[in-house]
């Protein structure tokens, strides 16, 4: 956690808890019934789960070594490619754990407070790794567009004051929402039949007037979300564009390989978080959980893969890592 987000975050959930004390919500607690009751199938869950929680803190922890250890990768893209493999690593964190602990154990209970945190990380955090994106489409673009001005154009302090804008406007877009929902009177069901605390659910089981929390979503959301997927369409448009005029087939392919694993994470994460939000909240059923795994699961454990398959020099820095790790151990 920064310290940002601890001075803004830590002052909000006491006045969670004060509000709760003098009977804002109705529940002390929601209870975490998972995707399934079922006994046989929660066991299949746990280890599902786990397998894809291992994988994706393995994978993205390797990404993260490989970069920071070998100078060849200290570019602007791996810069942003590290930070994007940061933050799905927290954002695993944030819920697998507790979801882990729900499977294997008959104590289903989140607190109130606890709630609202694992809801403010996972908004925030999905909102930065949306920027994050975007960040990485503008780099692709100056790279393939403009090459002779790469250097000034992302030099280290623009790529430090890009991913500062970004964490702030997360960590603003997160606390909106989760002071929003402090507003919000819980008087009937408690049951949270979901892998985690999930805005549109908890909206679901409000019983107060969560009018104001759907109309800032959405305007908020048009910002954070749609504003970035436009300038990200744009920036492959002229990408596309360039890529054309280019005469060879071998320098075509060359240009396009540098930016097809980001285009892939994109349509990965546009295509799944599409699934879950772009539907009014009164619609939103529990068969939209599949796609929240997706998004939440899936897509945090699949960006490692995708960005280190066909990259030549994220192999070699693997390599590297593993190798020197390996050679400490046998000396």
């Amino acid at each position: 956690m920064s310290s940002l987000e601890k001075h803004l975050l830590v002052p909000m959930l006491r006045t969670v808890g004060k509000m709760h004390g003098s009977n804002q919500s109705g529940v002390s607690e929601f209870l975490l019934l998972g995707i399934s009751e079922s006994p046989e199938q929660q066991r299949i869950l746990f280890w599902m789960f786990l397998s894809m929680y291992l994988v994706t803190v393995v994978g993205n922890v390797l990404i993260i070594l490989a970069i920071s250890f070998d100078p060849r990768l200290h570019t602007p893209m791996y810069f942003f490619l590290a930070n994007l493999s940061f933050t799905d690593l927290f954002f695993v964190t944030n819920t697998i754990p507790k979801m882990l602990v729900s499977l294997q154990s008959q104590n289903k209970a989140i607190s109130y407070a606890g709630c609202l945190t694992q809801l403010y990380f996972l908004v925030s955090l999905v909102a930065l790794d949306n920027l994050i994106l975007a960040a990485m489409a503008y780099d692709r673009y100056v790279a393939i567009c403009r090459p002779l001005h790469y250097t000034t154009a992302m030099s280290p302090g623009l790529c430090i004051l890009l991913l500062t804008l970004c964490w702030a406007l997360s960590v603003l877009y997160g606390l909106t929402h989760t002071l929003l929902m402090t507003r919000v009177t819980f008087c009937g069901s408690r049951k949270i039949h979901y892998i985690f605390c999930e805005m549109y659910v908890l909206l679901r089981l409000a019983c107060s007037n969560t009018q104001v929390n759907h109309m800032v979503l959405i305007a908020t959301g048009c910002f954070i979300f749609l504003t970035p997927l436009g300038f990200m369409i744009m920036s492959y448009v002229q990408i596309v564009r360039t890529i054309l005029q280019i005469p060879s087939v071998t320098g075509k392919y060359k240009a396009f390989s540098t930016c097809a694993s980001h285009l892939a994470v994109v349509s990965l994460f546009y295509g799944t978080l599409g699934m879950v939000y772009l539907q009014p909240l009164q619609t939103y059923s529990m068969k939209d959980s599949v796609a929240t795994v997706m998004y939440a699961v899936v897509t945090p454990m699949m960006n490692p893969f995708i960005y280190s398959l066909r990259n030549k020099d994220m192999h070699g820095a693997l390599g590297r890592l593993l190798l020197g790790k390996a050679f400490q151990r046998l000396t």
